[in-house]
């Protein structure tokens, strides 16, 4: 009999259970994404201003987004400078570093408008 590509992980997530396949070995990395998402859900949830799980859920991953495609631009210019390899600690110390007043004003305008959006109908689409 053949060992299963995958397992089922249960996390929580705001308070909600949600069962996940995951695949044998990516346990950890499965569970640090769980906990990158919860904490950015419970961040935009703790602030107030957004109440339903699904708004919660769009803006936490579009704050994601922003903060990973920041990091691969930042990753991009600097090995157009230096030719190594960014080492753990630099996307450490990238991910702990705040956006740019610029950048921060994009993203404010950006999370206003979806907010005006979803606020019409409640529709993503």
């Amino acid at each position: 009999m053949n060992k299963p590509a995958s397992k089922q992980v249960e996390v929580q997530i705001m308070g909600q259970s949600y069962l996940l396949a995951c695949p044998i070995g990516g346990e950890s990395a499965l569970l640090d994404a769980v906990e990158r998402v919860d904490t950015a859900m419970c961040r935009i949830r703790d602030a107030g201003k957004v109440k339903a799980r699904d708004r919660i859920a769009v803006l936490a991953s579009l704050n994601l987004a922003f903060e990973l495609s920041q990091k691969e631009s930042q990753i991009y210019q600097a090995s157009s400078f230096d030719h190594t390899e960014p080492g753990p600690d630099t996307a450490e110390a990238s991910a702990a570093e705040p956006l740019d007043p610029a950048a921060q004003a994009r993203m404010d305008e950006l999370i206003r408008r979806l907010d005006h959006t979803l606020g019409r109908d409640g529709q993503l689409i």
